[in-house]
């Protein structure tokens, strides 16, 4: 079982924004250190929710230069923001720069103030995505002497003569790694013999307290289709290893109370984060094109707890995730830095990272401390 490190902190104002790009850097840091596998970031905008998010390929290429070892994913990459062309050619260079240590999670996107700022209509974002997708494949199997490719979908425009350059690293282009909730997506992921994330919530209920009975679901389906589809045993290996479960909130002490404790303190921190940016979601939504048609629950219902957090002593943790394992769930994403990162919240993410290292992660997939 892999573990990974989900990079998902927030700042609350424009001044400590440098902060928390330096202290993101040292954990990425103490993270390859302590033997995780690989450093995911998300694709936001406009929010303190991850400044570096506006560009993660960007921050992942700094970090690609620090930490030789890890692979690096996109936990997801909202394509319909992406320019097809832009989405290739970063790829690509990111390919090189790992040497194929590569993991770019794909989806539509949820958020309508981010789609507003680069000109998507909402509700057209799922169809923006998938041609987007389509376009990507296309330049990737472009050379120089076959047929141009144009462009027009949504908001993105354009004709390409030669080729995208550089070229890949890996044979085709780097791993995407979909979401497994759609059909479509899941049998993508299958039928490439990609890695997937595995939701554990069944829209339009975001959350809910029986996370493993939607994992089972979703991964049952992606591991039937991906054995069906004639990989070899190698490929196969290889996306099992990294289909993923993630965590937004991973959170570990010495005892069960303690972890609690301290969760509800972040917890706390974090939906007031959410609350201050409300009004220009809110504001976002004023148009019927950009309304969403599902809610998250707050952070601090059992709902939200129950989906996203993995919180508790080692011996807690380890017992939450055996089932996890049984199941065949490869890669364990934990969001480290939830909420707003403030120096306490930091020190309590380095202990978490330290606890897994020591204790959780030698009892479920055999290595030292």
């Amino acid at each position: 079982m892999r573990f990974s490190v989900f990079l998902n902190a927030r700042t609350t104002a424009a001044d400590q924004d440098r902060q928390l790009i330096l202290d993101l850097i040292d954990h990425s840091e103490k993270a390859e250190a302590l033997g995780f596998d690989a450093v995911f970031l998300p694709d936001h905008h406009f929010t303190g929710y991850m400044p570096v998010a506006s560009d993660p390929m960007m921050f992942a290429a700094y970090l690609a230069a620090k930490l030789k070892r890890m692979h690096f994913g996109f936990s997801v990459t909202s394509v319909p923001l992406h320019h097809p062309v832009r989405f290739v050619e970063r790829i690509n260079i990111l390919d090189q720069l790992t040497q194929g240590k590569l993991l770019v999670g794909i989806g539509s996107g949820t958020t309508p103030e981010e789609m507003i700022g680069f000109g998507v209509n909402y509700k057209e974002a799922s169809a923006v995505s998938d041609a987007n997708l389509a376009i990507a494949e296309a330049l990737w199997a472009k050379t120089v002497d076959s047929a141009p490719v144009k462009i027009d979908n949504g908001p993105f425009k354009g004709e390409v003569l030669q080729r995208i350059a550089p070229a890949p690293y890996s044979p085709g282009h780097a791993r995407l790694m979909p979401v497994a909730m759609k059909e479509a997506s899941m049998r993508r992921a299958a039928e490439n013999g990609w890695p997937a994330f595995i939701p554990a919530f069944t829209p339009p209920k975001i959350g809910g307290t029986e996370p493993l009975t939607h994992v089972t679901k979703y991964f049952t389906a992606y591991r039937d289709a991906l054995l069906a589809a004639g990989h070899s045993d190698a490929i196969v290996a290889d996306a099992l290893s990294w289909t993923t479960h993630t965590y937004q909130c991973v959170h570990v002490a010495d005892t069960d109370e303690q972890a609690r404790e301290e969760l509800e303190q972040i917890l706390t921190a974090y939906q007031e984060a959410v609350d201050r940016e409300q009004y220009y979601a809110d504001k976002a939504e004023r148009e019927s094109a950009n309304q969403k048609t599902d809610k998250t629950p707050l952070a601090l219902t059992e709902d939200w707890i129950g989906t996203w957090c993995l919180y508790g002593s080692p011996e807690t943790v380890i017992e939450h995730l055996k089932p996890y394992q049984e199941l065949g769930i490869g890669n364990v994403l934990c969001g480290t830095t939830t909420g707003p990162l403030t120096q306490e919240r930091l020190g309590w993410g380095n202990r978490t990272l330290e606890l897994l290292s020591q204790k959780v992660m030698p009892a479920l997939n055999g290595t030292r401390p």
